[in-house]
């Protein structure tokens, strides 16, 4: 399964790195959009449990990792009013590029 880190930089211009077992973030956040911090928060927990799903269908149990991720950024969220902005820098690895013959199939 594979697995990645996300970057954020909160409303005070905190950077923060965030890990998920499984690329499923790549449906839930864009990089370089900004988010409200409810949406952010909305988006990543929505993100990190089904990833989270994922990791206890192939191997039996929940991943605690994600779990740690959520209860991190749901931590750092507190700090600042909801409708306060937060920028994903970065999602790594990048998805890989899509081939033509893959777009049509």
């Amino acid at each position: 399964m594979p697995e990645m880190t996300f970057s954020v930089r909160w409303p005070d211009g905190r950077l923060e790195e965030c890990y998920s077992p499984s690329l499923v973030v790549h449906d839930h956040l864009e990089p370089g959009t900004t988010y409200t911090v409810a949406e952010f928060t909305r988006r990543s927990t929505t993100a990190l449990q089904i990833a989270s799903d994922r990791v206890r269908e192939k191997f039996g149990w929940a991943c605690t990792s994600a779990a740690a991720t959520q209860e991190q950024i749901a931590g750092s969220a507190s700090s600042y009013a909801p409708d306060e902005l937060v920028e994903v820098v970065r999602l790594w690895p990048p998805l890989p590029a899509r081939t033509p013959t893959q777009e049509t199939s």
